[in-house]
């Protein structure tokens, strides 16, 4: 787990976490705050303290099953970003903030995942797999047919979202249901990281042969090497559950 300022932003609006339960499972959130004059920080800290402080405390029976992990993950989301966003509209200063998330449940190597934002997950196998899509005006662009893939990676827009936690009243995440394999690595992580660091410089790094905790470094070194404007953000496992 990294979390770094970047060599351009004053304030690290990125929050990330990863808890543990007695039973083994995880909760690993990744939340990009923004907006409300520098308000960013605040979004994302609600956020992440929060879940983080319903997990702990949630009984055990609320994660038997896919669909029970599925729908306790919909409705504190949903929670959250209700409290989120009134808080936005009644705190001066904050009018307008909102954060990415996505916050994903891990049991031994299954994974249940809630995606909000264009924060994004990876799966490193030699090569990355982007699992999410970014809710963003580019990406409508893309299904639109208005501008292809390859277009939409150097787009002038491609930063802005059209789904944030906290901007609206009520919100539904998009969700992903996976398995991790034996010899795989999952990555979430911010966009200070996958704006400026390529798929092809993520697999390199992630499956080197250096300590996972290196692999971290590494990361955040380049990310800044290249630019740093933005907070610079990840949680990467394995999937025998070791994490940096």
């Amino acid at each position: 787990m990294e979390s770094d300022t970047g060599k351009k932003r004053e304030i690290n609006e990125d929050r990330v976490a990863v808890l543990k339960r007695p039973e083994g499972l995880l909760l690993v959130l990744v939340a990009d705050g923004m907006g409300g004059h520098n308000a960013g920080d605040v979004a994302s800290e609600m956020t992440v303290t929060a879940l983080s402080n319903i997990f702990i405390e949630e009984q055990q029976a609320a994660f038997l099953t896919i669909d029970s992990k599925k729908e306790w993950l919909s409705r504190h989301v949903r929670n959250v970003n209700k409290e989120v966003f009134e808080y936005a509209e009644n705190t001066p200063g904050c009018k307008g903030m909102g954060t990415t998330l996505i916050a994903a449940l891990i049991d031994n190597k299954d994974c249940v995942m809630c995606h909000i934002g264009d924060s994004r997950a990876y799966v490193i196998d030699g090569s990355v797999e982007q699992l999410t899509r970014d809710h963003s005006y580019v990406n409508a662009l893309v299904d639109s047919g208005e501008i292809s893939e390859e277009e939409a990676e150097d787009h002038p827009k491609k930063n802005w979202i059209v789904k944030a936690l906290g901007t609206e009243s009520d919100i539904e995440g998009e969700f992903l249901h996976f398995s991790l394999k034996p010899s795989f690595y999952l990555l979430i992580c911010s966009d200070g990281l996958s704006n400026k660091v390529s798929k092809t410089d993520i697999a390199s790094i992630v499956t080197s042969s250096i300590p996972l905790s290196q692999k971290g470094e590494e990361l955040v070194k380049l990310a800044n090497h290249l630019g740093g404007e933005d907070n610079i953000s990840f949680v990467l496992l394995t999937s025998q559950v070791e994490e940096v």
